[in-house]
């Protein structure tokens, strides 16, 4: 995600029955007939607690459901999101041109508090008419919306990013930073508005693998992690009062603006991606 795009907001895990009727004018992206979601809830296992539970199973988008721009939720008629050789990736082979056709996946359930692990790396060209700020960039989205609440033409949900950078060959270009979608954060005592914010991490050029961990505590400290050093860590997510949505989900949960939880989903952003594993470990707390 980029500065200066418009920002949407993120909810709190006990909130999400609150906020499924709260969509803006034009209303929630309901899933069409045989479009809907890949697997409900229901048939999805929720993943036990206190071990390593694989989200993706290296053969089909079971219990993944995709959410592209302008398209209803459970449409991905290009087949921007697609399982090859046992990884899940972003591929826009039939796409003309990009089009503004922003695209995340989202899993069937909720989290709170976890540690997530994702093995991603960028690989080919940029799609056709792909905004600058999106070459070789990705993300995880957490403690976001559900998916069934976004709007038909949202670019994003409402969320804190895990943001994935890829190097460009000139200069340092860090990755695992974060940025807020709708959201603030603190850090060090200290309400942080800016919208997107480094870590410290390394510079990954070409197409190496990285491996990203996020340690999160429900609406406490959460850390992101790059091959295994601490790189950015922050705490007590709101919404942002500032942004229309934030304010009418903030309105449908009586004021309340504390983040505690919610979906996850990998990103599509115009660059060719692929994730070779994506793991939870929920906590127990």
């Amino acid at each position: 995600m980029a500065m200066g795009r418009n920002r949407l907001v993120c909810c709190g895990l006990a909130t999400f029955l609150l906020v499924q009727g709260a969509g803006a004018a034009d209303g929630p992206a309901e899933p069409r007939g045989g479009e809907a979601a890949r697997d409900t809830p229901a048939e999805v296992p929720v993943p036990p607690k206190g071990r390593w539970t694989s989200l993706f199973n290296g053969k089909d988008l079971a219990g993944w459901t995709p959410k592209i721009t302008g398209f209803a939720l459970g449409e991905d008629a290009m087949e921007t999101f697609r399982v090859r050789d046992g990884k899940m990736v972003v591929s826009y082979d039939r796409y003309g041109n990009f089009d503004g056709h922003f695209g995340h996946i989202f899993y069937a359930h909720p989290f709170s508090s976890y540690k997530l692990r994702i093995e991603y790396r960028f690989v080919g060209d940029q799609a056709k008419g792909g905004p600058g700020w999106a070459f070789r960039n990705s993300g995880a989205m957490i403690h976001c919306q559900p998916p069934g609440t976004m709007r038909k033409d949202q670019d994003f949900p409402v969320s804190l990013e895990v943001q994935f950078l890829g190097g460009t060959g000139r200069g340092e270009r860090r990755t695992g930073n974060l940025c807020t979608p709708g959201t603030h954060v603190h850090m060090k005592g200290k309400l942080i508005t800016q919208h997107c914010n480094d870590s410290t991490s390394k510079t990954y050029d070409g197409d190496q693998w990285v491996t990203i961990e996020v340690e999160a505590h429900g609406g406490g400290t959460i850390k992101h992690f790059v091959n295994g050093e601490l790189v950015i860590e922050y705490d007590r997510p709101v919404l942002d009062g500032s942004d229309p949505d934030a304010r009418r989900l903030a309105e449908s949960r009586g004021g309340k603006r504390e983040v505690a939880g919610g979906y996850i989903s990998l990103q599509a952003e115009s660059h060719p991606v692929e994730f070779r594993k994506v793991e939870i470990f929920p906590l127990d707390e």
